[in-house]
């Protein structure tokens, strides 16, 4: 590469530009809810980085690199290998099948990439071998640097019984609990005795909600023992157990730390992350609404102590639960980058990736206490290839068909590692993307969430976004009260979706209606001219029937230029908009109201799916003739669902627990489905005799496949 001099004069200017963006770097994300990469290229770190990693966390590690000038290295599966991180990097190396552990969790073979292209460090990003102190042991013996904490800050962190009797040293305040390894299942029904239910069983090395149950008598802590030591065998390769008394209501904050190799450790604010499904988050923001000044000092300082108890170095995170009158207890540390960390990268300006590489050059932080701001808020929703109306959100496979994230908004970031085209498998997690939005006040943050929500174009899987966008619009989560116990209060019955208002429900099916006109309109034109050369002019005026879950409401349509206007119910209605059919995107104007909705479907027969305010809702819209005759179509009987059991989502048959001729009672399971890393416990609707199985342990099964049948 050519050399080029640098003269007095510019290197003037590059000290002052370099002057004024560090001095500038917590202010810059104001207008573009990013962080600031500032790359001094006198500082010298690595030359090339391998990302252990795959999917939307390798690829924001990937942005971080070329912008310090270091080349990346990916590694992946088989069927991954189309996937956007491996088009991103500079080399690319397949480490084996599609199974976790034959891939992404094979050091052997991630080791032998690391040494065959020459990378000098490796980036384990979160999840798979991230808090695998072995794997960081093995990378130091050839000689490769980990971009993360030591070995032994990772062995003590990482697992929960020796972590919390650190905490307790460090004056850190703990959840009371039994500070061992639980034997089985008897021994855990005693030392929940002991401590008073509720209970929380959880995985000694676990993380991310895997291998963690509430129990609240002896049966369910049974079996939260048996699930929680098979989930985390499954996921971790360790299956060891802790209980520990269950905080009933909490908050859970999480503090986020960094720290060098020099002694120098700083809090970076928190982050709230109760809004949570099966004890994995949904949706996380920064700051909490909850924390005064003092408190969150208080978390800051703890977290900060822990972490120099164990004598850490890199980013980190400390986890709290916090109880109603903001008494705060040590969870867990995650010795590793949080899926969650832009929210804190929004609110700071730091770049936590650059930090991290930093750090593990031996550099010393840039940054005292009193430098780290909380610069405005910032949200985030995690985007999940999810059925949100089973269990709050059940595993969904498929092909992204159509695909657009509303990065044309501003102030919104999405962190994503696919594209239209990519596969969404039952190998991995379901994340789509990390959809994050960032405001001077919470209100515009929470503005511009529900403004990107509409915006966002997801065809071919099943997605979360209604759950997402009925989360950060709800009067609860608005004013703040919120608590990990959100979604199951507020959803009783599980989420059903957007409930219309009646002025809600008039706009959505005046826009069915407007659309179904337009569609009509665009069908008679071919070039810009009439279809029939006959007619004289356009139809300007429509008797039609519209339906929405089993109300029929007539309605008749008057249009002029863009804006057609709806009679409905003795109601009229005005829907403006330039119809661009062709688009995934439909900005209308309802009664003056500004909308964004999107059509899913449309077909011959009337059917129109629209999704309206983040739902899907199912509308038919038919001719005065057509519904009339309509009426005599026979309805399709629906599937008497009480006398078999099928597959509510993608995955593998873990366990069958009947066979034919078995006599089973209501509630009873009968096989366990792992999807994600996840077991779920399949059981029977009503009291039987079981007709027939269709299934055995290690099956693959997909969603709806029929399991057992009763009689």
């Amino acid at each position: 590469m050519a050399s080029h001099r640098v003269t007095p004069a510019l290197q003037r200017v590059l000290f002052t530009w370099q002057h004024v963006a560090w001095k500038s770097r917590c202010c810059a994300v104001a207008s573009h809810a990013k962080y600031s990469t500032v790359y001094d290229p006198a500082e010298k770190t690595f030359d090339k980085i391998l990302i252990a990693n795959r999917g939307e966390i390798a690829c924001r590690v990937m942005k971080t690199c070329k912008k310090m000038g270091i080349k990346t290295v990916a590694v992946h599966s088989d069927v991954d290998s189309s996937a956007v991180h491996v088009k991103m990097a500079d080399e690319a190396v397949c480490v084996g099948p599609a199974p976790t552990n034959k891939s992404y969790l094979n050091m052997d073979a991630i080791l032998e990439a690391a040494r065959q292209t020459g990378a000098q460090a490796v980036h384990p990003g979160y999840g798979f071998l991230s808090e695998n102190k072995e794997f960081a042991r093995r990378l130091a013996a050839h000689g490769v640097t980990f971009i993360g904490p030591d070995t032994h800050a990772i062995q003590a962190m990482g697992d929960k019984i020796e972590s919390k009797l650190i905490a307790k040293k460090a004056k850190v305040n703990t959840i009371p609990g039994f500070d061992g390894v639980v034997k089985d299942a008897e021994e855990a029904v005693r030392i929940a005795g002991e401590i008073g239910y509720p209970v929380m069983i959880k995985a000694s090395a676990g993380g991310g909600g895997k291998g963690m149950r509430i129990a609240w008598n002896d049966e369910e802590t049974r079996e939260g023992f048996r699930f929680s030591s098979q989930e985390a065998a499954s996921s971790f390769g360790d299956d060891r157990l802790l209980i520990e008394k269950f905080i009933d209501n909490p908050r859970h904050i999480e503090i986020q730390v960094l720290a060098d190799k020099h002694g120098n450790a700083l809090w970076l604010n928190e982050r709230e992350c109760s809004i949570q499904r099966r004890n994995q988050k949904v949706v996380e923001e920064a700051p909490s609404t909850f924390l005064d000044p003092e408190t969150r000092c208080a978390m800051g300082e703890q977290a900060v102590s822990l972490a120099k108890a164990v004598q850490y170095s890199s980013a980190g995170t400390v986890e709290f639960l916090v109880d109603s009158k903001k008494n705060f207890y040590f969870l867990e540390m995650n010795t590793r980058l949080q899926v969650e960390h832009p929210i804190t990268e929004c609110i700071t300006g730091l770049d936590l990736v650059q930090q991290m590489i930093r750090v593990a050059k031996g550099y010393p932080l840039q940054h005292r206490q009193a430098d780290i701001p909380i610069n405005g808020w910032a949200i985030e929703s995690r985007v999940y290839a999810e059925d949100p109306y089973k269990s709050f959100g059940l595993p969904s496979i498929g092909r992204l068909s159509q695909y657009q994230e509303p990065v044309n908004i501003p102030a919104v970031r999405v962190d994503s590692g696919i594209q239209e085209g990519s596969d969404i498998s039952i190998y991995y997690d379901p994340m789509i993307s990390k959809l994050v939005t960032y405001g001077s006040t919470r209100a515009e943050a929470l503005q511009r969430m529900e403004e990107a929500l509409d915006n966002y174009v997801i065809r071919g899987v099943t997605h979360n976004i209604p759950l997402l966008r009925e989360i950060i619009t709800h009067p609860r989560f608005v004013s703040g009260d919120i608590s990990t116990k959100f979604l199951q209060e507020v959803y009783p019955e599980g989420f059903k979706g957007h409930q219309l208002s009646d002025s809600e429900r008039w706009e959505l099916l005046a826009t069915a209606v407007a659309l179904f006109v337009a569609a009509q309109l665009r069908s008679q034109r071919f070039l810009g001219n009439l279809r029939v050369s006959s007619s004289q002019q356009e139809q300007r005026r429509w008797e039609l029937s519209v339906e929405l879950e089993k109300g029929v409401h007539a309605v008749t349509v008057s249009r002029s230029g863009s804006t057609y206007a709806v009679d409905l119910d003795g109601k009229r209605v005005d829907v403006s908009s330039e119809w661009n059919l062709a688009s995934a995107l439909l900005p209308v104007t309802v009664n003056g109201t500004q909308r964004t909705v999107q059509c899913l479907s449309r077909s011959a027969s009337g059917e129109i799916d629209l999704q309206y305010l983040g739902t899907s809702y199912k509308l038919r819209v038919l001719s005065k003739l057509a519904a009339a005759l309509n009426k005599h179509m026979p309805e399709k009987v629906p599937e008497d669902t009480s006398s078999i059991l099928r597959s509510p989502m993608p995955g593998s048959v873990v366990a069958v627990s009947v066979k034919a001729g078995d006599t089973v009672a209501e509630g009873q399971e009968i096989c366990v489905i792992e999807a994600m890393k996840m077991q779920n416990s399949m059981t029977a609707a009503k009291t039987a005799k079981v007709k027939s199985v269709h299934c055995n342990a290690g099956d693959t099964v997909g969603e709806g496949d029929l399991l057992v049948e009763l009689e």
